[in-house]
């Protein structure tokens, strides 16, 4: 066994005789040198093939990680529905980083560069993978719509450098911040005394959750100044991504408006957040429960962030609580027009039947 594995080692490295021309810096600030012309990659780590996708590079990998090859019954990563060809792909490695050196030295062709992101976190030691392969590992910061926006245009830019794709990687930092300028265009002006108080229940983080798992940073309330009652500025870092909020303060708060992420009917149709909405005496005591004001947004935590879902929920809920600002939208149509943009086909719809048909509609109560 320990034989064969030192002669696919050595023939390996034997074959990579790449010679590296350039280098680059990546996003934990190491050097990485890289051949001059990169035409095949495998991508490591949550959201970092989406990355590859978003930059029209993802014809360049030779395999994939464990989760591109699963069949989920709801899946909302727009990159993948686009993409059903890495389903027959071959495997690497474990999700979320969980790298296996062996598999990736026996990949025909050898990848020329391994991306990796939230490898500071989970997963594979980056600087262990690239000695124990041979390949240049580089590795990116996944940011954020929020605080963390300039490393995420950092990492496209890394990668379109290293695939010379800096022309895309360009147009893809234009669009969401074109994108996030509309939104926040439109509604402005708004007087504070008339941001609607809203409430998102049901987000992921790590699997699903129910109703009182909530974002309270999350990027669309902020894109359209909605007055998220979850946000409080003394906040954590760690509470500001992912916070479960006591069921009596959602009670007294008593939002104008709840929100609801499909990824919770993930947890089946007697548990999650659309059940406890319908079930639990102290959800039905809210207004917006009792005035059928809740409603269905994009899962956009699946595989860490869709960026893409993030930009088509803020402009839904924009129409909902401003519809005359937004009456050129439809929603449908212009998350469409965002996927078509980022990941190259139309995947509404069939996210929406995944979904129940929930997606931007009111959901049903009873």
């Amino acid at each position: 066994m320990f034989l064969r594995i030192f002669l696919v080692v050595c023939i390996c490295f034997a074959l990579n005789t790449e010679v590296f021309a350039k280098t680059v810096e990546d996003s934990s600030g190491k050097i990485v040198q890289l051949p001059d012309s990169v035409e095949h990659v495998i991508c490591s780590g949550s959201g970092c093939l989406r990355l590859l996708t978003y930059l029209q590079a993802h014809d360049r990998i030779v395999g994939v990680d464990s989760i591109e090859t699963r069949h989920k019954k709801l899946d909302a990563r727009p990159y993948a529905l686009a993409n059903p060809q890495f389903k027959k792909m071959t495997v690497f490695g474990e999700f979320r980083g969980h790298d296996n050196p062996e598999r990736i030295l026996t990949l025909t062709p050898q990848p020329q560069v391994i991306f990796k992101t939230y490898s500071s976190q989970m997963g594979y030691d980056p600087v262990e993978l690239q000695q124990k392969t041979g390949i240049p590992v580089v590795v990116l910061n996944y940011g954020n719509f929020t605080k963390l926006r300039p490393e995420l245009y950092k990492s496209l830019r890394i990668m379109g450098t290293v695939l010379g794709r800096e022309q895309r990687a360009e147009q893809v930092i234009s669009f969401f911040e074109d994108s996030i300028a509309d939104l926040d265009k439109r509604t402005a002006d708004i007087p504070a005394e008339k941001h609607p108080a809203v409430f998102l229940g049901g987000v992921a983080f790590k699997g699903p959750h129910g109703f009182q798992s909530t974002e309270p940073a999350y990027p669309p309330f902020k894109f359209v100044h909605a007055r998220n009652l979850a946000y409080d500025k003394t906040m954590t870092k760690k509470e500001l991504s992912n916070s479960n909020i006591a069921k009596e303060k959602i009670v007294a708060w008593d939002p104008e408006y709840l929100f609801l992420d499909l990824s919770t009917l993930q947890l089946g149709d007697k548990a999650g957040g659309l059940y406890e909405l319908q079930t639990d005496p102290a959800y039905q005591s809210l207004r917006s429960v009792k005035e059928n004001r809740v409603f269905g947004l994009l899962p956009y935590n699946l595989y860490t962030k869709n960026y893409g879902s993030i930009l088509a929920n803020g402009y839904y809920i924009g129409k909902l609580l401003y519809p005359d600002r937004f009456v050129d939208i439809k929603p449908d149509k212009k998350a469409d027009e965002i996927y078509q943009f980022l990941v190259g086909k139309p995947v509404f719809s069939i996210m929406n039947g995944f979904f129940k048909n929930l997606v931007f509609k009111k959901v049903p109560l009873k």
